[in-house]
């Protein structure tokens, strides 16, 4: 396997993938892929609470966006809800990596259940510049998919102030007049669609004000930028990520948008099919945040099987951010509260 750093692709202007022999297959694997910090820290979490306290643990909705992170985990003792009401009194519940209204919290305690908050530092970010746009008078835009639930968690912050807009149907929006507006975005969007939608907005709402940084996941972000300098080159993309993960289905639209002749998502590669490899010279990988590294590695090894045995990784940035567990669960081992 060979690695190339940081150099912008380009498409051969005959659609045939960019400095490659007739005949030769090949792999450009995009880096970073697979775990971000606040993936890995949520795992991590149900399976630290899983050693301290046993099972079961409850967790609220999937720990993660990934079938086989959440079959493995409850393979273990984790047992996933999509309600409390779903919960046994007393019973110890981890809040997924995507965040929950308060009100959520708020009837846990009235439960009197033990809990432990996985959510992403970076969707509690979020939360908080809701909640002070909220506190400061202001109306505010949330760009994102009304069913996602990180949507959900964040819509909670602040009820009645905050307006869900589709980024494929901001021109549509209807938004309240007499109070200044701001904007907030779902995590796992694309960069494009996200300014995209800004921009739509701001022609008819001149004033809408920016949040005071960029709301878009680094990871999302690093991973969306390292398929599209590969994907001009490539005749497939494959991406590995389950179909609720939105940041693995961006990175399929992200990969066709930058020139990937074609493009699929795949939960496992039993889902691969032989007839994607028709005519094609270069394949790229890559995997959403959620996506164990061992999942990509059976996709390599399926296309070394079928002749793309030369793999190159093409890695745009190293990622070095990780997160501590949450702090109900940094103590000695004792009681959760």
């Amino acid at each position: 396997m060979r690695d190339r750093r940081g150099r912008q692709a380009g498409a051969h202007p005959d659609g045939r993938a960019a400095d490659t022999p007739a005949g030769v297959k090949r792999v450009l694997l995009a880096a970073p892929r697979g775990y971000c910090a606040g993936v890995e820290r949520a795992i991590r979490t149900v399976e630290e609470a899983l050693t301290r306290y046993g099972p079961p643990v409850y967790v609220r909705k999937q720990i993660v966006h990934n079938t086989f992170v959440v079959a493995d985990l409850t393979r273990r003792g984790a047992i996933f809800v999509d309600e409390l009401d779903e919960v046994p009194d007393s019973a110890l519940v981890v809040f997924s990596a995507h965040g929950v209204a308060p009100a959520v919290k708020r009837a846990a305690g009235d439960r009197g259940l033990r809990t432990v908050d996985a959510t992403c530092p970076l969707v509690t970010k979020v939360h908080k510049e809701a909640v002070r746009f909220a506190e400061a008078g202001y109306d505010i835009v949330l760009i994102g998919h009304a069913e996602h639930e990180e949507v959900e968690g964040t819509l909670g912050e602040a009820p009645g102030r905050i307006h869900v807009v589709d980024p494929a149907r901001a021109e549509e929006a209807v938004l309240p007049a007499g109070r200044p507006i701001s904007w907030l975005s779902q995590t796992t969007l694309s960069v494009e669609e996200t300014m995209g939608a800004v921009e739509k907005l701001r022609e008819r709402h001149p004033g809408l004000i920016d949040p005071p940084s960029d709301d878009i996941c680094y990871a999302s972000q690093n991973r969306q930028e390292a398929i599209t300098a590969i994907a001009p080159e490539c005749d497939l993309v494959i991406v590995v990520g389950s179909a609720n993960s939105s940041n693995s289905r961006r990175l399929v639209e992200v990969a066709l948008a930058a020139g990937a002749r074609a493009g699929y998502l795949v939960d496992r590669v039993a889902q691969a099919e032989e007839r994607w490899l028709e005519g094609v010279a270069t394949v790229g990988v890559s995997s959403g945040a959620s996506v164990p590294d061992h999942l990509v590695a059976e996709v390599l090894d399926w296309l070394g099987e079928r002749g793309f045995a030369d793999v190159e990784t093409v890695t745009l940035t190293e990622e070095r951010l990780t997160f501590s567990l949450p702090h109900e669960l940094r103590s000695p081992i004792g009681g959760v509260q």
